[in-house]
């Protein structure tokens, strides 16, 4: 009975730690959109079995960060300009209502961590490297929400930018940037200057821009 419990815990925690590198992945946009993923390419690529792989890819599915067709062929997601529009018009409800519920949190020490953030997506865009531009962005938004100590609606937007991850990479390739999201700064300056409306503007603006060049 012993061993069977330690077999079970040895692939629960397998199964866990491909699910968060794989969820990584895609929330990054390491994984263009359309990019079809095997159960035996997973576990080779992480070195676990097959059981693992498919409790991690099951859950993914579930969450909407991986698609399976009706034969099992599993992929990342292509968005149709339907869904783009739905996503966008979501993360500028949830974002808009995170930023401003971290208003009268946002110190001094949180707005020089977003300039440091900022810094950094600035060397992406230099460098051109779109999996690093993706994860600096949105570690800039996730600090400032994470000041709102609203988790319940952290948690849905982290859902919503994981489904958007290859869909991101797309849209870094489309725009050719060569300076950091101008919005950022504007977000920066509303927080010091304690201005709300200024603040769910600049939000507003930034996480629904790109996305609608996408849909058209």
């Amino acid at each position: 009975m012993q061993a069977m419990e330690n077999t079970r815990d040895t692939v629960s925690v397998a199964h866990d730690w491909v699910y968060r590198r794989l969820r990584t992945r895609i929330m990054y946009g390491d994984l263009a959109p359309g990019e079809p993923l095997t159960l035996r390419g997973i576990g080779k690529q992480y070195d676990v079995s097959m059981t693992p792989a498919r409790e991690a890819v099951r859950r993914l599915v579930a969450e909407g960060a991986l698609t399976m067709s009706l034969s099992g062929r599993v992929s990342t997601p292509e968005l149709s300009n339907e869904r783009i529009e739905e996503l966008a018009a979501l993360r500028a409800l949830i974002e808009v209502e995170l930023a401003t519920r971290a208003l009268p949190r946002a110190h001094l020490a949180l707005i020089e961590r977003l300039q440091s953030i900022n810094t950094s997506v600035a060397e992406a865009v230099a460098h051109r490297n779109a999996v690093s531009y993706i994860q600096t962005n949105l570690e800039f938004h996730r600090t400032l929400y994470l000041r709102a100590q609203a988790p319940a609606m952290l948690a849905m937007m982290e859902t919503v930018w994981l489904q958007m991850g290859p869909t991101m990479r797309a849209l870094y390739g489309r725009l050719r940037q060569t300076e950091p999201p101008r919005y950022h700064r504007l977000i920066i300056a509303a927080l010091r200057a304690g201005d709300e409306p200024g603040l769910r503007l600049a939000v507003r603006s930034d996480v629904t821009q790109g996305l609608r060049m996408l849909a058209t």
